[in-house]
């Protein structure tokens, strides 16, 4: 699990294809691997990666072709958003983050709004009922409050900071980016759902 806090940016500095997918290289920046053991994982651009080496400045993981279809920004040499997975003593400082992409959005609109910046995503259809108004979602693994939801556009208003500490500045219209939705609205579904069908089933063995 990961809070959506990002720790530090890095870059994709080799790429190794496997059979099924590809080996990424990726220079760790001011992370900090000290800590890291071979196993653990790491939260790159939003996308929960398992570590197979680790020389101190630069992992890799390997990243299955599953996964690259259901994602971007991991076949290039591009910069990364990055966090290692929490421990339990942690401050959960964002919101809880599992790591795992639901779908990939498009950014509409990134413009300067006063001392702030407005961001505008289109996510996709399937994922729209789990988007409310001044809720959390995860854009290429930052966690974010919406400020205003209208059908599958969704709004975010992001600070200086955040656009300092996270590669959320290269955004512009057009852009496509990895989507998380909030894990508290999805077992609220799971729950409602499952209620539903028990209803239902009690209704028919009636």
């Amino acid at each position: 699990m990961f809070s959506g806090i990002v720790a530090a940016t890095g870059k994709i500095s080799r790429i190794q294809p496997l059979e099924q997918g590809l080996s990424l290289f990726i220079e760790a920046g001011a992370l900090g691997l000290s800590d890291v053991a071979l196993g653990d994982s790491i939260a790159c651009n939003g996308v929960c990666l398992t570590v197979v080496a680790n020389d101190g400045n630069t992992f890799s993981v390997d990243v299955s072709r599953e996964t690259l279809d259901c994602t971007v920004g991991l076949e290039g040499m591009n910069e990364l958003n990055l966090e290692k997975a929490l421990r339990l003593a942690d401050r959960l400082g964002g919101h809880l983050v599992s790591g795992h992409v639901d779908g990939v959005g498009e950014v509409l609109k990134f413009a300067p709004v006063g001392e702030s910046f407005e961001l505008v995503i289109r996510a996709p259809q399937e994922l729209a009922k789990y988007i409310a108004r001044k809720g959390s979602i995860t854009v290429n693994g930052v966690s974010l409050t919406t400020n205003d939801v209208a059908g599958a556009e969704f709004s975010i208003n992001l600070i200086r900071h955040t656009l300092e500490m996270t590669t959320l500045k290269y955004l512009k219209a057009g852009s496509r980016v990895n989507l998380e939705v909030d894990l508290i609205a999805r077992y609220v579904e799971r729950m409602l759902t499952a209620a539903s069908d028990l209803q239902a089933q009690s209704s028919l063995s009636t």
